[in-house]
């Protein structure tokens, strides 16, 4: 059997569509994908633990400092947030 493949619109598709799903995720990997131009003025240590909002389709939404910032912006935003280890 071929496996299928997904496209972002089959995940997004998965579940509700306001479901999103919060996850730890490092500073350094953050900053490898934010413009320095962006970022002027924050410094955050690169080994920073941080929490990222993510479309059921991995889209990267939002990142906060803290896990309890991360689910009150989802709420906020009219989304429902899971945990995601």
């Amino acid at each position: 059997m071929t496996p299928a493949i997904m496209t972002k619109e089959d995940f997004r598709g998965l579940g509700a569509p306001d479901l999103v799903y919060v996850r730890e995720i490092r500073a350094s990997d953050v900053m490898a994908d934010v413009a320095l131009s962006a970022a002027k003025g924050l410094s955050v240590d690169p080994e920073a633990t941080l929490f990222a909002v993510h479309g059921a389709d991995g889209e990267r939404l939002a990142v906060m400092m803290d896990r309890e910032s991360a689910f009150a912006a989802a709420v906020a935003h009219e989304l429902e947030p899971v945990s995601v280890h």
